[in-house]
């Protein structure tokens, strides 16, 4: 998902050549408090100037959280402006399930108002200890919901972490391993999907690669970008590759050959392989579908 600033229009058609599964245009951390407003009718103008359905991506508004002047106005001028474009509205700091139902709410009288032909989802991002102390709440909390977000930037500020990294380290030494783990559970409990953080040192192909290899290994379906360089390593990283594929398709004909001999277990490159191998053979072959299409 990369990351566009809401008061920066001319990246919009960038993004939209970027290669992204998803652009996010940014009305939150990207725009400061004196600009909203003005950054809002960017975001109109901006996003009707551009093919979204041509490019095949997914077009998400991040708005300000419930808890700051700006965020129903924000909903309205874009859902108003431009909300036949919009797939989702992302929420940010969420601390729990009535921020998610204050927006569905909103969203419910805005397109019957409006008569819009689609349903906006919503995403929300977990990057507080409150947020995360309810997440199940949250990921409960409406039918809208598509997929829940890991914030590594506030979540540290919320910890009172001493770094000024966001999306820093990886693999089981990474401080917020346990963070990702239960925003992952949560997700995958209720249907959603679970995206990772950003990495805000884009010069740092290895470190970003790293981060999204570890997410990847907990079940994250994706990984934030914060600069068109980080889309090609996010997808190469969430992208199964020719050889998992073939690998994944070998172990289901495997145990396809075993039950016709009336084994449920069976060996392949050297493994002892059953049921549980072949969901998770299955799962790679389903995201190798998802990223065909």
């Amino acid at each position: 998902m990369l990351s566009v600033p809401a008061s920066r229009p001319a990246l919009y058609p960038k993004a939209a050549r970027s290669g992204a599964d998803q652009v996010m245009i940014d009305l939150e951390d990207a725009v400061a408090p004196d600009d909203k407003e003005a950054a809002r009718a960017l975001v109109v103008g901006g996003i009707s100037g551009v093919d979204w359905e041509a490019s095949g991506q997914t077009l998400t508004v991040r708005i300000n959280d419930t808890g700051t002047p700006w965020m129903e106005d924000d909903i309205r001028t874009v859902v108003t402006g431009a909300g036949a474009l919009i797939d989702t509205l992302m929420i940010p700091k969420v601390t729990g399930p009535r921020d998610v139902t204050t927006v569905a709410a909103l969203l419910d009288e805005l397109e019957t108002a409006l008569g819009l032909s689609k349903t906006i989802g919503l995403e929300v991002l977990i990057e507080t200890s409150r947020g995360l102390a309810y997440v199940n709440s949250v990921a409960d909390a409406h039918p809208r919901l598509e997929a829940l977000h890991f914030g590594a930037g506030d979540f540290g500020a919320s910890m009172g972490a001493r770094t000024l990294s966001i999306g820093d380290g990886a693999g089981m030494g990474n401080r917020w391993h346990a963070v990702q783990t239960m925003i992952a559970v949560a997700a995958r409990a209720h249907g959603l999907r679970p995206i990772d953080s950003a990495y805000d040192d884009f010069h740092d192909d290895e470190g970003y690669l790293a981060a999204a290899e570890a997410a990847a290994g907990l079940g994250y379906e994706g990984k934030w970008a914060i600069h068109p360089r980080q889309v090609p390593l996010a997808n190469r990283v969430f992208s199964p590759t020719p050889d998992e594929v073939a690998s994944a398709q070998g172990l289901l004909d495997a145990l396809d050959a075993a039950a016709a001999e009336g084994r449920g277990a069976a060996r392949y490159q050297g493994k002892m392989i059953d049921a549980a191998s072949a969901r998770l053979a299955e799962n790679i072959l389903r995201i190798a579908e998802r990223v065909a299409r």
